[in-house]
């Protein structure tokens, strides 16, 4: 019975449509038998050198004139290409046979990645340092073949009218002027980002975006590389358990089970909360995450947030020398972009201001902590403002500082209600918002401003 190894050696020879797919992604390596190696590398190299498929007479002829190759090995590989052309006219399901050699390919090269790793371990890699593992490990669980060559736009275009009448997949916010600045939640495949002073409120923005997306059912992976997980897990039961942070540790074994038994009826998301040290986890890291939550728990997020993104670390750049914060930071946040890229969905994370900025009443894209390319990266920009007046009426004011899902001057800034003590948010009265309308700001053509709900909203999800 021919194995798959040869199965594919086999249609990389015979079958065009098949070798075109797979042959990009197939390393020599994958190959544990060191003739099938040998006649592998030498269909690569005629495919790459004359664009077409081999001859079985031209692979023949070139081995027998190989002279490095013993007489033994140049025997051997002829003997296996005369196998390979005996069924050759035998019909195999060219799908099944991808989706075959995709794993095929993922298996060898995550056992490959292991294998090194024990190696670079035990001392035995003279090549490779200890610091690579995580990377080999990453790349191994990030190969698969791309099969999309692109959008031809003259015959895709009933694809095309589809796009444009299908509804796009987003992420609700809880909060009625989020929603509506962003016509009703984060796109997927997009990178937002918070920007505020030390102790505004970024944390708790996305401690409580976290909270209502796992209300309303969805997957929610939270990334934290400056508070504990526990600590992030606290501010979370005190939103949504409805417990204030002081009484939480008061509450008795047995309400809290009650409270938690209510929760766990009312939504059939699940929130994961993974923790790393500060600076030391890039998307590299978080790949890994992702490949291992899949495969230990079933979990695919539909929204991840990453507390914060200044002290991620790069998989590309490393800092010092040269590299300043500009480059650095800005790689960071393409690389957080890409992850939400690959995995479909929104990512959400946030920056510190500069010292100017923390005391600006109005900051602005130049008060970026660090690097003003992650404003250039980044879809959705947001940053929130405190004062003293504003602490004293529970309340804390958004600015709009990049978005391209609106018009950034539609609700410019608005004021959302804060209880700290619950690590909650919610919707303000339209008095709130009066206050702080200026001459720059749009509420939409012939759209005065709504009342909105007030912090009595929550209380139809207490539990």
């Amino acid at each position: 019975m021919m194995r798959l190894e040869q199965t594919i050696l086999k249609n990389l020879v015979y079958n065009e449509e098949f070798t075109r797919k797979v042959l990009p992604f197939i390393q020599i390596e994958y190959f544990a038998d060191s003739i099938e190696r040998k006649v592998f590398k030498e269909i690569q190299d005629f495919v790459n050198r004359y664009e077409k498929l081999p001859s079985h007479e031209a692979l023949v002829i070139n081995f027998t004139e190989k002279k490095e190759l013993t007489e033994d090995e140049v025997s051997k590989s002829v003997e296996l290409l005369h196998e390979l052309k005996k069924t050759k006219d035998e019909k195999v399901d060219i799908t099944w046979l991808t989706e075959q050699s995709e794993k095929f390919c993922q298996d060898k090269a995550i056992y490959n990645a292991i294998m090194d790793s024990v190696a670079i371990l035990d001392d035995k890699s003279t090549k490779k340092a200890k610091g690579e593992i995580p990377k080999l490990l990453s790349d191994a669980l990030g190969v698969s073949f791309d099969r999309h060559v692109g959008h031809d736009y003259m015959d895709d275009y009933n694809e095309r009218y589809d796009f444009y009448h299908k509804v796009e997949s987003r992420t609700k916010f809880d909060l009625d002027l989020m929603n509506k600045i962003t016509k009703g939640g984060l796109p997927d495949k997009t990178l937002n980002v918070l920007m505020a002073g030390t102790g505004v409120g970024k944390s708790l923005f996305m401690c409580h975006m976290a909270s209502a997306c796992l209300s309303q059912g969805d997957n929610v992976l939270y990334i934290t590389l400056e508070m504990a997980e526990e600590k992030i897990a606290e501010r979370i039961d005190a939103n949504l358990l409805n417990i204030s942070l002081n009484e939480l540790r008061s509450v008795s074994k047995e309400d809290y089970e009650n409270k938690f038994k209510v929760l766990r009826s009312k939504t059939q998301g699940k929130l994961i909360i993974k923790e790393y040290p500060t600076a030391a986890a890039s998307t590299l890291h978080f790949r890994a995450l992702l490949s291992e939550l899949a495969m230990k728990k079933q979990f695919k997020p539909n929204i991840i947030f990453i507390d914060y993104l200044n002290i991620c670390s790069s998989s590309r750049v490393r800092p010092g020398g040269t590299i300043n914060s500009y480059v650095y930071v800005k790689a960071i946040a393409e690389e957080l972009r890409g992850l939400a890229v690959e995995y479909e969905l929104p990512v959400v994370s946030a920056t510190q201001t500069t010292r100017s900025g923390f005391t600006n009443s109005d900051p602005g894209l130049e008060d970026v902590s660090e690097s003003f390319g992650l404003p250039a990266t980044a879809d959705f920009m947001i940053s929130l403002v405190s004062n003293e007046q504003l602490e004293e009426l529970n309340q804390i004011m958004v600015k709009q500082q990049k978005n391209r899902y609106n018009d950034p001057s539609y609700y410019k800034k608005f004021i959302l209600g804060v209880d700290r003590a619950k690590m909650r948010l919610y919707d303000v009265e339209q008095g709130g918002q009066d206050d702080i309308l200026d001459a720059g700001q749009n509420n939409g053509p012939d759209k005065p401003l709504n009342t909105f709900g007030t912090k009595e909203k929550f209380d139809g999800f207490k539990v």
